[in-house]
C-alpha cells in the first residue's frame, strides 16, 4: 500500500470526524454557519476520498492465452457490406465480441469464425 493512499485515507477520515463534530453542534444549536462547515467538511472528505481511490488503481492488463488442437489457417477478413479487405490489426474486443471497422464504408460488424464443416 502507498503512502498517499494512507495519508489520504487518514485525512479523509479526519474530515469526516470534524463534519460530524459541527453536524452534532448545528445540531444542538442552531446556526447556519456550522451547518455549512459540516457540508463543506463532508463533501471535501468525499471529493478526497474519490480522489485517493482513483490514484490508487492500477491499470490491469489481461492476457488470453488460446490452445487450439490441429493446424490453424488465417483467412482473409472481408467486409460484409463492401467487401473490401480489412486489417486484422484493427480489430477491437468490446464485452468478449470482436468487432471491425470498415476503413472504406465505416461499417462496424463483428468478425465471427466460419464453421468448417
Amino acid at each position: 500500500m502507498k503512502i498517499t493512499t494512507i495519508l489520504g485515507a487518514l485525512a479523509v477520515a479526519i474530515l469526516f470526524f470534524f463534519g460530524l463534530i459541527f453536524a452534532i453542534a448545528a445540531s444542538v444549536q442552531a446556526t447556519t454557519t456550522r451547518l455549512v462547515v459540516s457540508l463543506a467538511l463532508f463533501a471535501m472528505g468525499f471529493a478526497l476520498a474519490y480522489a485517493t481511490y482513483m490514484t490508487s488503481r492500477k491499470p490491469q492488463t489481461v492476457i488470453h492465452q488460446v490452445e487450439v488442437s490441429g493446424q490453424m489457417k488465417a483467412a482473409a477478413l472481408k467486409c460484409p457490406n463492401c467487401s473490401a479487405s480489412v486489417d486484422a490489426n484493427k480489430i477491437k474486443v468490446l464485452s468478449g465480441v470482436p468487432y471491425a471497422t470498415c476503413p472504406y464504408c465505416g461499417s462496424t460488424f463483428e468478425v465471427t469464425e466460419e464453421p468448417k464443416w
